[in-house]
């Protein structure tokens, strides 16, 4: 078994890097949202943190862009992990649309061992795209305004490990019941256009109604965004309160951006984030194996 997993999982990566098309599209994908956020939602955010911050305090302009591009790097990360396992996942479809899935199941491997190949390959494609998108993000901030240590790099780096697993394991569910090129664009169209809203990396979740704010306190994307924003922008935010600025203020800026997150009312932990997003891996990979033995029978 080991050897067949270790030889499909090295053919499923070989494929992905081998497709220029689908490789590409995978890791430009992050790198022109970094352009698209640094250039039309960097000024936007900018003006928004000024609005928060009372008359009378003299806060210096590179504060604000460490604060700015703190958000933007959470924002990209947020929803890259999730799109990036989506495409790179297609392969799974792909074999289902030329007709190689059915060489795969003809021979003597087992469909569970078919079934963790796609997963365990997916997973190191996504890890190679993400953490590729976290450097580039990471010579943006440096640039506009680094205000990071070492421990938030690497809190960063854990969030995208976890998110890039809760991303594979949800586009391995849904993946498994597509079979055509088209339903391929249609998964990916939807779901690089509503991920981004729905855990709350386009516009803050505390911007939308209450009702729709408890409804997204269920997700884990919304606690995957906070996990990012609070470990990209911790720095920057800390720096601006030594500048003068209140630390109630510094709280509600937090609120604004979703730093802090509320179920029903009650604030969030970062561990219980950590704690609500390993188990709801946990739960959706117990799900795909389950999928995958009832479809077997």
């Amino acid at each position: 078994m080991k050897s067949a997993l270790g030889i499909l999982i090295k053919r499923n990566t070989k494929m992905f890097f081998k497709d220029k098309g689908l490789f590409f599209t995978s890791l430009i994908t992050p790198l022109i949202l970094l352009v698209l956020y640094g250039t039309f939602l960097s000024n936007v955010y900018k003006d928004s943190f000024l609005m928060g911050i009372p008359e009378g305090f003299d806060v210096s302009e590179k504060i604000i862009d460490g604060v700015v591009s703190g958000q933007l790097f959470s924002s990209l990360m947020a929803v890259s992990c999730i799109t990036v396992a989506f495409c790179s996942n297609m392969l799974m479809v792909q074999d289902k649309v030329t007709g190689n899935v059915m060489d795969l199941k003809v021979s003597p491997v087992k469909s569970s061992v078919l079934a963790i190949g796609y997963y365990v390959s997916t997973l190191i494609s996504t890890f190679v795209v993400s953490f590729v998108a976290v450097g580039a993000c990471l010579v943006y901030v440096y640039m506009t305004g680094w205000y990071m240590s070492a421990s938030d790099v690497a809190l960063v780096c854990l969030d995208v490990f976890i998110l890039v697993m809760f991303g594979t394991v949800l586009s391995s569910i849904i993946n498994m019941y597509l079979s055509s090129q088209g339903q391929i664009s249609a998964v990916g169209s939807i779901v690089s256009s509503c991920y981004g809203f729905i855990c709350g990396a386009y516009m803050p979740i505390s911007q939308f109604s209450e009702g729709l704010q408890k409804v997204l306190s269920f997700l884990p994307g919304t606690y995957g965004t906070s996990l990012l924003r609070n470990h990209c922008m911790q720095g920057a935010l800390s720096e601006l309160e030594e500048s003068g600025v209140p630390g109630e203020v510094i709280e509600g800026l937090k609120d604004v951006v979703d730093c802090n997150v509320y179920f029903f009312d009650e604030k969030v932990s970062i561990s219980s984030m950590y704690l609500y997003l390993g188990i709801t891996v946990v739960v959706l990979m117990a799900v795909y194996i389950l999928l995958n033995a009832l479809r077997r029978k």
